[in-house]
């Protein structure tokens, strides 16, 4: 149909003419209100993208966490993983424990050993105050 008789069309219907499909030939137009289209294409982009972006979960641990505890954590750690979201371990040290770090290491890397058929290390424990922190991203 030709382009004047289309916008004739729209122009009755009270509707825009939108070219949907630039690159065919010839090009495809449709008939639509096309703040409406805009708006749900905007929306659907925006859901797309929610959906595909890894978040960020956070394990925290102290330095006196009990082996059954430790698994537990370690189950929601694995999840979060096989979600494709990336996972914060965080040992916590208060008091006195500071003077114990060598204890939460050990946490750490009993963590980091058990988890490392499903994650890699994105950044390696470290000290940031009073937490030892590590990150894990799914393989």
């Amino acid at each position: 149909m030709p382009t004047s008789q289309a916008l004739e069309k729209a122009r009755e219907a009270g509707l825009d003419l939108v070219e949907v499909a630039p690159m065919e030939r010839p090009p495809v137009c449709r008939i639509m209100d096309y703040g409406k289209f805009r708006y749900e294409k905007s929306k659907k982009d925006s859901k797309a993208s929610k959906h595909t972006q890894p978040k960020r979960k956070e394990i925290r641990l102290s330095p006196t966490t009990g082996e059954h505890d430790l698994e537990t954590k370690l189950n929601h750690a694995r999840k979060f993983l096989e979600h494709h979201d990336k996972v914060l371990i965080r040992v916590r040290f208060r008091g006195r424990e500071l003077q114990h770090i060598d204890e939460g290491r050990k946490v750490m890397d009993k963590i980091l050993e058990r988890l490392a058929d499903i994650a890699k290390v994105e950044l390696p424990p470290r000290m940031e105050g009073r937490q030892l922190t590590a990150l894990l991203a799914p393989k």
